[in-house]
């Protein structure tokens, strides 16, 4: 068992003196696996941040129905009746202009109404429907405007629809990318670790006529894979730092322009262990398939 350990420490030993001694060769091989493993890591952020904004989006369809200023309260007393016993509607509350105002304020958004007189928002019923297909979505609207002290009604949210569609359609899109930019690590760390098998081969034959195994022939090369694609992770995570730092200003710009409080988030600590790992293990398993297979060959 103590050897067993003690070759483990002198394997690892060796290959970080390996990966030190060619600084600029191992530095090159890390930004590559840098860049491959940041393009889908900074995609996988920004579908993150789209999701984050579109977070307060309703999840199903819904028509915003919006009481007219002067509407009596018996014209408030139908519509509400009229609501609870729709048999298209699923749900329906009702959102008073003062507790919309204070949405407003809670979002940051309380510049738009600075300096009005009083409270410009309506009074408004939010409905979820039983059925949300566009045609029955639009029959209901256009029934429901029609009501007496309806100001108007609004289907407000196919584009959120649109939108979720768009963002689900990203995430399989970046599970592609990663799948492929993985299989493009373990290409690349399998190269690296067979031009390091070809310049030590006759150390090898030499290991084995001595009786060394092939298992213990092995472990310096994957641990060099592996610390191989950590010090790629590194580069990775630094680059989606230096991306987070340029796009932060712009970012935090144009929300300021519309009145919001979103700024852009970075991968979390867990996210970025994920990542690490992941790599790691990645060039890993691109070490021990090239050290396989050339072992083979020597056989």
């Amino acid at each position: 068992m103590r050897s067993w350990l003690a070759h483990h420490v002198s394997s690892f030993a060796d290959a970080s003196r390996r990966l030190l001694r060619t600084p600029f060769a191992s530095g090159f091989t890390a930004l590559a696996i840098g860049v491959a493993i940041a393009l889908p890591a900074s995609m996988y952020l920004a579908i993150s941040n789209l999701n984050r904004l579109a977070g307060d989006l309703p999840a199903q369809p819904e028509i915003s129905l919006f009481i007219a200023e002067n509407a009596t309260q018996g014209e408030r007393d139908a519509i509400k009746q009229k609501l609870g016993a729709h048999p298209a509607i699923g749900r329906h509350h009702f959102i008073s202009s003062e507790a919309a105002l204070e949405r407003l304020k809670a979002k940051g958004l309380a510049d738009i109404t600075a300096g009005l007189e009083k409270n410009p928002l309506p009074d408004a019923w939010v409905l979820t429907l039983q059925q949300a297909s566009p045609g029955a979505m639009e029959t209901l609207r256009r029934e429901l405007a029609g009501l007496p002290g309806v100001e108007s009604a609004h289907a407000d949210s196919a584009w959120a629809e649109r939108l979720q569609a768009m963002l689900t359609l990203g995430r399989q899109i970046v599970l592609l990318l990663s799948a492929l930019f993985g299989l493009a690590l373990v290409a690349i760390a399998s190269n690296a670790i067979r031009a390091q098998i070809l310049a030590r081969r006759e150390e090898i034959e030499v290991s084995r006529l001595i009786g060394a195994t092939d298992r213990y022939i092995r472990r310096p090369f994957l641990y060099f894979g592996a610390l191989q694609g950590a010090t790629g992770a590194l580069a990775a995570l630094g680059i989606l730092v230096l991306l987070g730092l340029a796009m932060d200003g712009p970012v935090s710009r144009l929300a300021t322009l519309y009145g919001s409080p979103f700024r852009l988030a970075s991968l979390g600590a867990a996210e970025g262990v994920a990542v690490l790992g992941l790599a790691t293990l990645s060039s890993w398993l691109g070490a021990w398939l090239a050290v396989s297979r050339t072992l083979r060959k020597f056989g």
